[in-house]
């Protein structure tokens, strides 16, 4: 061939990265792994095993122990023995282990990535220059928050022994991003890795024991979804960490409702990647090749729904088709190609069924001419895909594909933009591109993601929190909103059991009235729903009773559709949101203020309801008035930070309202509790709809008065008096509330957690565990104000 022949064709010879390193490790291990529990290797050899495989060839790499009930057991009881101590060696001691961690990594950062491409047929030069340097990068800068865990967490402790499930598409890097973070504050960690793709997890475990790490402090098992499913039953385990699909995010959800495990789920994405027809082309197409054809499009954050506006729609799409036809798949190791192989004949298969579907529901498929004959003929290849001419409701614009296909479509203006991105069940990322800086800033808050890339795609780091919202579940990752999922609150942690309510005496009789005498004024006790005073739809009451048995009066026995239109009233609210934080502000010291004048009345009414002496009464109320002005003080003050992640560019993580919020209140301090939990949320944007305290509900009638007084709008708070259990439930099941606070009998919590799983509601419960509404420490400031509020990452990069 002639040097002109390869100016013209620009092809690239295969560069093959050596193999020799990997397979020299994979011989040391030739009877096959075991797990690693306690420092040492356990159940190589085993019967109960099964094949990981290259996705390339289909050829085997090692046998897998399958992971049993003993063997989870094992692994939780050495990290149980090992947690105490690890905890107590202190912060500066376990930033020395995660350092040598993270010098480990680097020392072997190419025997890593080979081992990954190899078990995950993702391209060398994506685990080589982008995998690899961010595990390091973890454990660099959580080795860091160890060091000043002391002081930067004062108020918090190791939540114990996490468990934690990763996926196959990151394998090294998901392993990092969750054992970084927990072993860094104090945990112990038991670790399943996919059963595709186990190898880099076994290699780290013994890179970990070489640099020294403690017995117990890591663990990993290994095994397929009946082995996860073990780990998530065990009551070993404090925590639970998991990514993967919403399916089986939602399963977890379900079988650890009310067992007080902390979860954080990392689920599935159909992201959108608008483009605006001020946006660099050539960029935004860079941006589309780096969004939806990097690691073969399986990626949960991956740019699957493209946007763009119709002027410059159909010029996008023949500079798209221009660049598909020069991307090169081939064998990961080679590293002059583009794509490598997907992870499993499985996989494979659900990507092709999918596409179509596509075809059949009226979309054009298209492929660069030749590209699939292009692909090796031995192993999982799929071509880049491109499908347009698809409708926003068809199947593969509203489900995750997990492979390397792009849906197109377009939109005319900004709201339309916004619009179609939102018409989705997920909620985990977005691109926006646009040279002008101000639309691009003024529609990542208007988007349903819980990170926001303008006129860049696929950014990490362990600085920036990770993670979505709606069915792409809850929690983040890196950063410092990152570590408080691996923590606990101490004035939350040893709270005792609440006490049973205690049986309202029997009213001692009446003397004889004289039944001609004026009698009082009935005042009938209604809901508070979108402002108005409102009689509850089945129209049945619940008798309130004061303490010593007389009645006190009657309540609105509300129901489901009551529930329903509270939460259509808050969702109506959506102004109360958008206002100004100061505003928000105002309004709250102003409930504060018409609360304080009428402070004896209300006294009155907590002492009668509940028997609190008449200063026990007068301190909950003075309580209540405190919180309200504590609450508008941290309205414009609970603000966001910039993150200066490795490169030219900053992150904003901003903190957004959940949006309409279900809050159920406590049987006990009926005033105070309520307005603990109330005024946190509204205070930071959300809308409400509350189930007061049941014994005490009038006290909460009484109060939607002072609301109507205070300049709060209609709809941001309603009240839904009747039993909390059936309330609850409904509340749960109600896929128009973002978020469930419940708090009461253990019974509640298990409810609470069980039947949100819907749409992954985000939920705040104490397991039947007391609260002293009293304590600023446990019922006020940033304990709850966390809670009411979700992390949005919007990455800004800036120069050429």
């Amino acid at each position: 061939m002639s040097v002109a022949h390869y100016m013209d064709t620009m092809d690239y010879a295969p560069a093959p990265e050596g193999s020799g390193e990997a397979k020299a490790w994979l011989a040391t291990h030739a009877a096959g792994f075991g797990h690693f529990i306690n420092g040492a290797w356990v159940g190589a050899g085993r019967a109960e095993s099964f094949s990981s495989n290259d996705p390339s060839t289909g050829k085997r790499l090692a046998r897998i122990a399958q992971g049993s009930q003993a063997d989870v057991d094992a692994a939780v009881a050495a990290a149980r023995a090992a947690q105490g101590p690890w905890a107590a060696a202190g912060g500066a001691v376990r930033a020395r282990h995660l350092y040598a961690l993270a010098r480990m990594v680097q020392r072997h950062a190419r025997l890593l990535a080979v081992v990954e491409s190899m078990d995950n047929g993702k391209p060398i030069r994506e685990t080589r220059d982008i995998d690899v340097p961010l595990v390091a990068r973890h454990f660099y800068h959580h080795a860091g928050w160890a060091q000043v865990q002391a002081t930067e967490f004062a108020d918090q402790r190791p939540v114990g022994v996490v468990g934690q499930i990763i996926p196959w598409n990151f394998p090294l890097l998901m392993l990092a991003w969750k054992i970084a973070p927990a072993l860094a504050l104090g945990n112990t960690v038991v670790l399943k890795p996919a059963e595709y793709t186990p190898l880099s997890a076994l290699l780290f475990a013994e890179l970990a024991a070489a640099a020294g790490l403690p017995a117990g402090v890591l663990n990993i098992v290994t095994g397929d979804g009946t082995t996860g499913a073990l780990l998530v039953d065990h009551p070993g385990v404090d925590k639970l960490a998991f990514t993967g699909s919403t399916e089986v995010g939602r399963l977890i959800r379900e079988r650890t409702a009310g067992s007080g495990k902390a979860l954080t789920l990392e689920l599935g994405g159909k992201s959108p990647f608008i483009v605006f027809d001020d946006a660099d082309l050539d960029a935004a197409v860079e941006g589309v090749v780096d969004a939806i054809w990097f690691n073969q499009g399986q990626v949960c954050c991956a740019g699957s729904r493209l946007l763009v506006q119709e002027g410059v729609a159909e010029r996008f799409i023949g500079k798209l088709k221009r660049r598909m036809a020069a991307l090169r798949v081939g064998a990961p190791l080679d590293k002059a190609i583009d794509m490598g192989a997907i992870v499993a004949p499985e996989q494979l298969a659900r990507i092709r069924a999918l596409v179509a579907t596509a075809a059949a529901e009226g979309g054009t498929v298209y492929q660069a001419p030749g590209a699939e004959a292009a692909c090796p003929g031995e192993g999982c290849f799929y071509p880049p895909t491109l499908i347009t001419g698809v409708q926003p409701g068809a199947t593969v614009v509203r489900e995750e594909i997990f492979g390397p296909v792009l849906v197109t479509g377009s939109f005319r203006t900004p709201d339309e933009a916004v619009m179609l991105a939102n018409n989705s069940r997920y909620g985990l990322s977005a691109s926006v591109w646009s040279e002008n800086i101000g639309l691009a800033l003024d529609i990542a808050p208007k988007l349903v993601a819980g990170v926001v890339w303008v006129n860049a795609t696929n950014l990490f780091d362990a600085a920036v929190g990770f993670g979505g919202t709606r069915e792409s579940g809850f929690g983040r990752e890196g950063g410092r909103e990152g570590c408080y999922e691996y923590l606990k609150p101490i004035a939350w942690d040893e709270r005792p059991l609440r006490s049973a309510p205690v049986a309202t005496p029997a009213a001692p009789a009446a003397p004889a009235a004289n039944v001609f005498a004026m009698p009082p004024i009935d005042r009938t006790a209604k809901l508070f729903i979108g402002g108005k005073q409102a009689r509850p739809d089945g129209n049945h009451a619940l008798p309130q009773f004061a303490a010593d048995g007389h009645p006190a009066g009657e309540v609105g026995a509300g129901n489901r559709k009551d529930i329903r239109n509270a939460v259509a009233a808050a969702r109506g609210a959506e102004g109360w949101t958008k206002a100004t934080s100061h505003n928000r502000a105002q309004v709250l010291y102003y409930l504060g203020e018409n609360l304080s004048a009428r402070a004896d009345e209300f006294a009155r009414r907590i002492g009668t309801l509940t028997g609190a002496t008449p200063e026990q009464a007068r301190a909950e109320v003075d309580a209540s008035i405190a919180r309200l002005f504590t609450a508008a003080a941290w309205a414009d003050k609970y603000e966001g930070r910039v993150h200066q992640p490795p490169l030219r560019g900053v992150a904003l993580a901003l903190p957004e309202a959940l949006g309409v919020v279900g809050v159920v209140c406590p049987p006990e301090a009926p005033l105070l509790a309520f307005v603990s939990l109330v005024a946190p949320l509204i205070a930071l944007g959300n809308r409400v709809v509350v189930v007061p305290s049941g014994p005490a509900a009038l006290v909460a009638t009484d109060l939607y008065q002072v609301l109507e007084t205070s300049d709060v709008p209609a709809g941001v708070v309603n009240i839904v008096t009747g039993d909390a259990l059936t309330l609850a439930r409904t509340l749960a099941e109600h896929d128009d509330v973002d978020g469930l606070w419940a708090f009461g009998s253990a019974e509640l919590s298990t409810l609470a957690e069980k039947l949100s799983v819907g749409n992954l509601k985000r939920t705040l419960v104490d397991h039947g565990r007391a609260i002293d509404w009293f304590d600023d420490r446990a019922a006020a400031g940033p304990l709850l104000l966390r809670h009411a509020v979700q992390v949005k990452n919007v990455w800004i990069p800036y120069g050429e």
